[in-house]
């Protein structure tokens, strides 16, 4: 069996590629770092260092090689006598793989090869709508009437963290990944076009809504806001974030009001909700992923648009009628974030413009109980960043 795995980055090589090798297939990845491609090629393997209770644990991904992305024909050659594939490089290059894979299209159908299912792991909502709207751009009639019959294109909830892998480790293994020892793939069942594949870790859900609003409503609401406060703190790493009991304290709840909406939005379970909201807290407390507060909170202007993070878990819940007020203090922090450039125009805007117009232009929110709370929360955490959380924690006590 045979798995083409395009992207050989971190989610690639670190988690995606480790299921296909655990589930016996032989991983093809694309890719079109020159280096990364020899690497692959002549060592037929790589090392994956799990992050478990302080160690790296090795482990040896093998039975893998890798084709030139540049090399359009053979990409396609690989992706007409695949058994699964896979995507992992990013919303911005996909455009740029679109081509090569509806090559792929054509040399299978040629072929006369079945279906092909592309689990999509990418950071956007509807990357599978999105890819398959630019390969279909490539394609005749016929391609497409063949393409939309056999390819199904799996959206998948990306939840295993990677750290970046200590110099230590890298200048000793150039290829090696380090990750959480959290591995598990939830992917969209309905979506699947062939006969769904044994994929170890892999979880087929429907409807798949629940995963991808639990994936961003949760996991990455949940990351910014111990980012944000953690930064007001001056804290450097997400670990001490996590660590500060007010911060943690304001997270998991924050974490429990999200979980109320989805069990609201979805009809399910709200224990294995809240279970995941404190395996979360429990994964932010890994020094050794050596996520940073810079790189989790980075780019507001986009973590705080209208329906991502915290402004979409505060309208979800809003809208069944559910508090929101520890998730709209991670979102007044967020307002006073200013370390990257995207960043610094959204909190330079909020400063000359107040809160209320930075909601309305910046997240699309204009109810006045959100405003209110978040104005609060902002001036509170601009005098005494302590004061203002044990103001919240406090109200409910």
């Amino acid at each position: 069996m045979k798995a083409v795995m395009y992207g050989a980055g971190n989610i690639g090589r670190g988690f995606i590629a480790q299921l296909f090798n655990l589930s016996g297939y032989e991983t093809v990845f694309v890719d079109v770092n020159k280096d990364v491609i020899e690497m692959l090629n002549k060592d037929r393997e790589y090392p994956l260092f799990i992050t478990d209770k302080g160690e790296y644990i090795k482990t040896v991904v093998d039975n893998v090689r890798c084709a030139d992305g540049s090399d359009i024909e053979a990409v396609a050659q690989e992706i007409a006598s695949a058994d699964i594939m896979a995507t992992a490089v990013g919303v911005n290059v996909l455009r740029f793989i679109a081509k090569p894979i509806a090559e792929g299209v054509k040399a299978r159908m040629r072929s006369g090869k079945g279906p092909l299912d592309i689990i999509i792991c990418e950071n956007k909502i509807d990357a599978n709508v999105y890819l398959h709207g630019l390969i279909s751009e490539y394609l005749n009639d016929e391609e497409k009437e063949y393409f939309d019959a056999n390819f199904g294109f799996v959206e998948a909830s990306i939840g295993r963290m990677v750290p970046k892998t200590p110099e230590n480790i890298s200048a000793q293994y150039p290829m090696a990944v380090c990750v959480e020892k959290f591995c598990t793939l939830p992917v969209d069942r309905d979506a699947f076009k062939g006969e769904i594949p044994e994929i170890k870790n892999m979880l087929p859900y429907a409807p798949f809504e629940l995963f991808i609003q639990r994936k961003l409503y949760m996991h990455n609401m949940s990351h910014a806001l111990c980012a944000y406060l953690g930064n007001l703190k001056g804290y450097e790493y997400i670990w001490q974030a996590a660590e500060d009991m007010r911060i943690r304290f304001i997270a998991l709840a924050a974490l429990c009001q999200s979980a109320q909406s989805l069990a609201k939005e979805h009809n399910a379970d709200i224990a294995s909700l809240n279970e995941h909201s404190i395996d979360l807290l429990l994964r932010y407390d890994n020094k050794l992923l050596g996520d940073t507060v810079a790189r989790v909170g980075n780019d507001t202007k986009r973590k705080l648009s209208s329906v991502d993070r915290l402004p979409g878990a505060i309208k979800l819940a809003k809208s069944h009628g559910l508090p929101v007020d520890y998730m709209v203090m991670g979102l007044a922090a967020g307002l006073l974030f200013d370390i990257d450039d995207f960043s610094a125009e959204l909190c330079s805007f909020t400063a000359e413009n107040g809160v209320a117009k930075a909601l309305k232009t910046y997240s699309e929110i204009e109810d006045e109980e959100i405003v209110s709370l978040c104005k609060k929360y902002y001036n509170a955490l601009k005098t005494d960043v302590d004061s203002a959380m044990d103001m919240l924690i406090h109200a409910y006590n």
